[in-house]
């Protein structure tokens, strides 16, 4: 029952359109332009930087804004499986940021919510990410190349936490269970990004500057 109940404050969390919303208000619906995702590279190519600025920062924190209220109500009641239900949250975000049923189940990949998983969960394994993330773009210019490979570091980094006995007073049952919901995340973003995975596999992904290359 908690679980369900953490998924469901995540998913009400995750309804927050940040794009959409910031695209309504100078009069567009960011779905009907660029990669009509609602996302931050899009508002990014779309509208610019400041649009791709607010959107990360959006979207990101209204997953650490679900945990932290996940934590205000079981930290105290069910202190030895916290993290377990703050990545349950996280979860929730992630589904309500994808697929928010007042959009027609039409939203974004998730990734920015991610990193707000990844700065409630563990700040050592979200500064690993932002450097995996971060040379992995300014190398290719490929936001979702470094998007994938975050995923690969988060999962990655979780499993070794667990086995180097880093998640301290929780059962061996809720840290499997917690791998099993870093891997279905991954698989989740993994399927968002599908179209992506195969025009990198082709050579024609699409390019991210964050200036205007000069003509």
């Amino acid at each position: 029952m908690e679980r369900i109940l953490c998924v469901l404050i995540g998913y009400i969390c995750g309804l927050f359109q940040t794009s959409y919303l910031y695209g309504k208000v100078h009069g567009i619906d960011i779905r009907n332009y660029g990669s009509g995702n609602a996302g931050t590279t899009n508002a990014l190519r779309t509208l610019g930087a400041k649009a791709g600025a607010i959107t990360l920062l959006g979207d990101c924190f209204k997953c650490v804004i679900a945990v932290v209220i996940v934590h205000l109500i079981f930290r105290k009641s069910h202190p030895e499986m916290i993290r377990l239900l703050g990545m349950y949250a996280a979860a929730g975000t992630i589904l309500g940021h994808n697929f928010p049923f007042y959009l027609n189940f039409k939203g974004g990949k998730g990734i920015a919510a991610t990193a707000g998983l990844l700065l409630s969960f563990d700040l050592r394994l979200t500064l690993v990410a932002a450097i995996v993330f971060l040379a992995v773009f300014f190398l290719t210019h490929y936001v979702s190349l470094g998007s994938l490979l975050v995923y690969v570091v988060f999962v990655a980094g979780i499993i070794i936490m667990g086995q180097n006995g880093q998640f301290t007073g929780m059962s061996q049952a809720n840290i499997y269970e917690m791998y099993v919901l870093a891997i279905v995340l991954a698989i989740l973003a993994y399927y968002k990004h599908w179209p992506n995975i195969l025009r990198l596999i082709h050579g024609n992904e699409n390019k991210t500057y964050l200036k205007k290359k000069k003509a």
